[in-house]
């Protein structure tokens, strides 16, 4: 996560006292959050045989409904695994059994190896600290600084702040905000607003992250730069990611582009398309609480199930429309219109 360096310590900051971690030359700046940003964000020794994640068989009903029927899969390290289905198809319920806020019915939930689906809050507290999660909306505190919201779990923990504070700047580089590190989240666009709750599910070196609708309501461009930051986790950090969405351009454009580093050490993210399709990235589509496809990309597309070229034409068309009465907005509307337009996507 070394590909922007920022050692200025912005201006308006609300924490007079703190000062940036690092100094000296660039080459010296970039080798010290080179070596620190290994000890945050990779394991020492993980071991990429077992799966991140596993689900054997797993059975939930509520009631008296089945929301998950037989369901199995695996994640490794350093893969993507997207959930697709209907509203109500049951993705949110796999993240919340995989948090463990949810007990299967019958099956088991494991996360590296470990079967948790028994555990108590107390057992579950080391489990979890292997995941972080970004949300849906956000989730980050109106009152607090962009600092204190990346910040906020090791706060709790009454960690050191001087190692706080280097965690914390090393992640919003990453997700390059640093320099907003003192703003409000109500002072941020929303497309940044992502990224900072991005960084926040990267403190204390998870090596699981699950994404709910990450590029929801967001415009393209916007929605590409989260997309860049998952498949960097995926590429460069090893990260184990769930992503649920809904939004076929960010399906292609995840399965379809990885990262890489150049000869000059800058980080670089190539799409290629329709010719290219990637294998640590998997998709997992869910009808009437069953699995009913699991595979690449280019398997998904080219399936000839009538529900599959449904759903895939029918998002596309959607997502189409959403985009046409947005762009009819901003030409014509107030800006007040434009972002309820913004928020049907």
């Amino acid at each position: 996560m070394t590909d922007h360096i920022e050692t200025q310590v912005p201006t308006n900051s609300s924490k007079p006292n703190r000062q940036a971690p690092y100094s000296g030359s660039p080459s010296e700046v970039l080798e010290s959050a080179t070596t620190l940003e290994s000890s945050l964000v990779q394991d020492e020794s993980p071991d990429f045989s077992i799966p991140a994640v596993e689900f054997r068989n797993v059975h939930f009903c509520f009631e008296d409904e089945d929301v998950l029927d037989g369901v199995s899969f695996t994640v490794m390290r350093g893969e993507i695994k997207i959930i697709l289905s209907a509203s109500g198809g049951g993705k949110s319920t796999i993240l919340k059994l995989i948090l463990g806020l949810l007990k299967p019915d019958e099956g088991e939930v494991l996360i590296e190896g470990e079967d948790i689906t028994n555990y108590d809050e107390s057992q579950l507290k080391p489990c979890r600290d292997k995941i972080g999660i970004v949300f849906q909306e956000g989730g980050l505190f109106d009152s607090l600084s962009v600092y204190d919201n990346v910040a906020y779990r090791p706060h709790e923990e009454g960690e050191a702040e001087e190692e706080i504070e280097k965690e914390v700047r090393l992640l919003l580089r990453f997700v390059d905000l640093e320099k907003e590190i003192d703003k409000l989240p109500n002072e941020l666009s929303i497309g940044m607003q992502k990224r900072v709750s991005i960084a926040r599910a990267l403190v204390g070196n998870p090596s699981i992250v699950l994404f709910d609708e990450p590029t929801v309501a967001l415009d393209p461009p916007t929605a590409a730069t989260i997309s860049e930051l998952i498949i960097r986790l995926r590429d460069l950090e090893n990260i184990a990611s769930i992503l649920v969405t809904h939004e076929m351009d960010t399906v292609k454009y995840i399965t379809t582009a990885y990262a890489g580093i150049t000869k000059k050490g800058e980080v670089i993210v190539k799409e290629e398309g329709d010719k290219f399709c990637l294998s640590n990235t998997k998709i997992l589509m869910l009808r009437e609480s069953r699995v009913i496809f699991s595979g690449t990309n280019e398997e998904f597309a080219q399936s000839e199930d009538p529900y599959i070229q449904k759903f895939i034409s029918g998002t596309e068309l959607e997502l189409r429309g959403n985009r046409a009465k947005r762009e009819k907005a901003k030409n014509k509307y107030s800006e007040e219109e434009y972002s309820q337009a913004k928020e049907t996507e």
